[in-house]
């Protein structure tokens, strides 16, 4: 059974740094991309990065030069470092597994608030 599980998050003044975690079990990350996706209070989920399996990350435009996907291959961990953050990252943020283009499974997220 694979299981994600994020944690890292809490509540940040603006300008400050988070570092989210997703921890996986029963799934080498490695060999999957994983994606990083937030979903703010009465808006819809988005996309906020990934990385593939070589290695290669993507941003979405919003997030470029403030945050950095990394991952662990020891640890079987995917890092989210979160710089510069502003009030509007605040939201629930998500990470997941997937190949050929879908995401098959899901954290169940963490909060990040960020205040002005």
């Amino acid at each position: 059974q694979v299981q994600l599980a994020e944690s890292g998050g809490g509540l940040v003044q603006a300008g400050g740094s988070l570092r989210l975690s997703c921890a996986a079990s029963g799934r080498t990350l490695s060999y999957y991309a994983m994606g990083w996706f937030r979903q703010a209070p009465g808006k819809e989920r988005e996309f906020v990065g990934a990385i593939s399996r070589s290695g290669s990350t993507y941003y979405t435009d919003s997030v470029k030069g403030r945050f950095t996907i990394s991952r662990d291959n020891v640890k079987n961990t995917v890092y989210l470092q979160m710089n510069s953050l502003k009030p509007e990252d605040t939201a629930i943020y998500y990470c997941a597994s997937g190949s050929n283009g879908a995401y098959e499974y899901w954290g169940q997220g963490t909060q990040v608030t960020v205040s002005s």
